[in-house]
C-alpha cells in the first residue's frame, strides 16, 4: 500500500473505480460541497474530524491542505485535533497531529 500516492485520493482510486470517481465528481463536490447551508470552511472542519475519528489517515493530508485553503487556520486544526482526542481517542489524535505537522510543514516549504 505504500506505493499509492494519496496526494489526491480520488485520483488514486479513479483507475480502479471510475464509476465511484464519477459519482464523487458529479455529486460530492458540485452538489454537497456547494450547498450554501454550510461554508466550505465548516465542511473542511467536519471532514477532517470525520477522517480522524474514522481512522482514515490516508486521505487526511489532502483534506488538511484543503482545509487551510478553505480558511481553517493551523491553530484551529490543532485545537480540533486536541478536542477530538476526548471523543475519537488519543491514538487517533496523536496520529492526526503527526500527519498534520508533516503535511502543513511540507506545504509551507513548497513555493
Amino acid at each position: 500500500m505504500s506505493n499509492i500516492n494519496f496526494s489526491s485520493p480520488r485520483e488514486a482510486a479513479r483507475a480502479f473505480t471510475p464509476t465511484l470517481s464519477q459519482f464523487v465528481d458529479i455529486t460530492l463536490y458540485p452538489v454537497i460541497w456547494s450547498d450554501p447551508a454550510l461554508s466550505q470552511r465548516d465542511r473542511s472542519l467536519i471532514t477532517v474530524a470525520a477522517l480522524i475519528a474514522g481512522g482514515h489517515v490516508e486521505e487526511l493530508p489532502a483534506h488538511l491542505r484543503r482545509a487551510v485553503t478553505n480558511g481553517v487556520t493551523r491553530e484551529e486544526l490543532s485545537a480540533s485535533i486536541t478536542h477530538l482526542a476526548f471523543y475519537a481517542g488519543f491514538p487517533a489524535a496523536i496520529t492526526a497531529s503527526a500527519i498534520a505537522n508533516a503535511t502543513l510543514n511540507e506545504s509551507e516549504q513548497q513555493p
